[in-house]
Formats: C-alpha cells, structure tokens, sequence
C-alpha cells in the first residue's frame, strides 16, 4: 500500500462565528483553496520575516476596486511590502480616492453607448463620472509643473513625489484613508511603473512634454534601482520575496532583476527565493501572465533550491487579497519598515561598485555574463547565464 499524506481531510461543520484564520486554515482543503491557505501560511510563517525584502507586483484594476486603500495600504504600514512595481493605470486611479473623489458598485450589464452619454465611466462594474478623470488629470498636469519634477528621473522619485502632494491633499480635505501612493509615500516604499507611457500619467506626462516641460522618466534608473533592491536583499544572509498579484509587465519587471544581476552584470546568479503569485492566466498559452515558478528557474529569475516555496494560487486577485490580507494582520507581528526609497542611493552604488569591479577580473574567474563581454571568442549565452560556444561551420 502506498504511503499516503499526513494531513488528513477532517471535515467540521461551519460556526456562526468561524474567523478568517480558522476558516482558511481548515475549511480551504483543496484545489485553489488550498494553494491560497498555503499562501497564507507561508506568507506568515517565512516570508513576512525581518530578514526578506518582499516585492509586489501589481496588475489589473485592483485600485478602481479600492483594494489599494482597503488591502494594500495596510500590509505596507505593517511592513510586509518593501517595494513594489505597478501598472500605471492602478497609480491613476488609486489618486481618485486620494483626491477625494466618489466611485460606485454598479451593474456590468448595461448600456455603454448611454453611460457614454450620460458622461459616466464603466470599469466592469466600477462605474464613476467622466468628471473624475478631467479632474485627476488637472491635478497631476497642475503639480508636474512644480520645480520638484522639472529634471530627469526614475518612477520611484516620481511616485514618490506624486504621493507626497497627494498624501497634503489628503490632510486639507479630510480624507480618512490614505491611498497607495500616499502610503507609501509615508513608509518609504518605492514604487516603480514598468511602462510609465502606458497610463493616463504617462499621457499627461507627454502632454505636458509638447509645452516644454523638462520632466523625463528614465527606464535604464528603474531597471538598476530595482536590480540593486534585488541585489541588496541578500545582505546578511537575507532572502528575496516576489508577491505576485496578477501578471503582465509588472510581474516580468519584478522577477527580470535576478537575469539582470548575473545575466548582463555578471553578478550572483541564483534568483528569487519566494515565488507567489495569484493570477487566471493558464501557463499552456505562452504569455507571462501564466508562467509556473518552474519555467522561471529556467531564466535564473527564481532559485531551483527555493522551489518547495513557490505557491500559484490561480483565483481573481480581488477574492484573495483581502483575504490574504486579513490573515496575515491577524497572524503576523508588524515588520519594521525598511524605508527602501531612502536607501535606494546607496544600494545602487553599491550595485555599481561591485558590477565595475567584477569587470576587471579575469574572464575566468568571474560569472558567463562577464566573461562574454571580456573574451574574444564569439560566445552565445542562454537567459540564465550559460555560456555556450558557437560552432564553426
């Protein structure tokens, strides 16, 4: 008879008063409920620890939802995000509830055409006025033209600014919850956009470029900023955490920094030692978004030994996020923060310091990436590093 596992089915009837800790812990027995109770478990027994530096990936409209304010912003007070990576439309209207402005439950099955005549905008069933839009772009297209933003930056400072004026903006009209970028703004936690054109920031951004202004947002900081939070995550023995809630670019640019740092700067090459993600993309189809925690291994984006800690918990990202969000409150004492955003200086130079450094080593002592470029011999390497010889014809 073959061995079977240790933790045996035991079915109890629910209680009028079951917890979420206790409802996760014993009644999410399998399938997707149960890779969203391992999750949650793994989240507060290793990872939400002093000693791992957490990145969260962010993708779909989770803020138009208020999940920014209502699940995000308190894991980041609580110190469980460290940094994070966003689509830029999430940043955009994470601002309407920073500004103060109304959005509604509505019904998906309606009439667009009289929504459209009626001056109201549908996010499924989000629904909210054509108004809101005009006036968060007024308000961004009034601040970009502050001194502050006038120069060449990263998205980190850019957000970080953005929050900064927004989280004044809370305080005069009284609004009670801070929204993301306000928050993080306060905690220090940088948040970086993977295609900050692609948003209506980013089109006011351009918009504002056509009257002169001298703000540019410079992808090459943002891919070595990120790189470096990576890189520095291993200090003191320290591990690196990806947090996963959706796919798409946020998701690559968050796991691309471990084939930046020993792909291309011919540093460590070992990858991400927490994968866990929550998405609805299959894996059978190609495409980012559905990507397993093993074909990442095969990029060097995650560490093969680390595989036993890689969770797919594949459910809409706005069922799980709260509860997550609510479990790990209850279980998890509160991190200090980190306050990456402080340090991101720092960090980089550091990065910098070791990648010029190990370009003057001997090609044979130092990682493929490296050795590539310093050697002669026409060479190929694969995305996790190898190298390979060419063969002559």
């Amino acid at each position: 008879m073959s061995k079977l596992p240790s933790n045996k089915i035991d079915p109890a009837p629910m209680t009028a008063d079951v917890s979420v800790v206790d409802l996760i812990d014993n009644y999410f027995t399998a399938y997707n409920s149960a890779r969203l109770r391992e999750i949650c478990q793994l989240l507060s027994r290793e990872v939400f620890r002093e000693d791992v530096t957490v990145g969260l990936s962010l993708s779909g409209a989770m803020t138009p939802a208020g999940y920014g304010v209502s699940a995000l912003a308190p894991l980041i007070r609580h110190g469980f995000i460290d940094w994070a990576i966003s689509t830029g439309a999430n940043l955009y209207h994470d601002m309407h509830y920073g500004l103060g402005f109304e959005l509604y439950k509505g019904n998906p099955f309606v009439d667009d055409v009289k929504l459209r005549q009626e001056g109201t905008i549908r996010i499924y069933d989000i629904m909210f006025g054509y108004d809101v839009l005009l006036e968060t772009d007024a308000f961004i297209r009034k601040i970009l033209q502050a001194e502050p933003f006038q120069k060449c930056m990263g998205t980190a400072e850019f957000h970080y600014l953005l929050g900064k004026y927004i989280r004044e903006v809370e305080k005069q009209i009284g609004v009670k919850h801070s929204c993301l970028l306000a928050t993080a703004y306060e905690c220090g936690v940088p948040i970086y956009t993977s295609s900050p054109g692609d948003s209506s920031i980013g089109m006011n951004v351009a918009a504002l470029a056509l009257e002169g202004s001298k703000l540019i947002l410079d992808p090459s900081l943002d891919v070595n900023e990120t790189a470096a939070i990576a890189y520095s995550a291993r200090e003191s023995e320290g591990k690196s955490a990806a947090l996963i809630l959706g796919g798409g670019s946020p998701k690559n640019f968050l796991l691309q920094t471990q084939p930046q740092l020993h792909e291309v700067l011919g540093l460590e090459e070992r990858g991400h030692d927490y994968f866990i993600q929550f998405t609805d993309a299959r894996p059978d189809t190609g495409g980012l978004s559905g990507a397993t925690p093993s074909e990442a291994v095969s990029w060097g984006k995650i560490d093969p030994e680390e595989l036993p800690s890689t969770v797919v918990c594949y459910t809409d990202s706005t069922i799980a996020l709260p509860l997550v969000t609510a479990y790990v409150l209850n279980q998890c004492p509160q991190r200090p923060l980190k306050r990456l955003y402080d340090r991101r200086e720092q960090i980089l130079e550091q990065l910098r310091t070791d990648y010029l450094a190990a370009k003057t080593q001997p090609t044979d002592k130092i990682p493929a990436a490296v050795a590539d470029a310093a050697t002669e011999q026409p060479i190929a390497t694969y995305p996790c590093g190898r190298v390979i010889p060419q063969h002559s014809s």
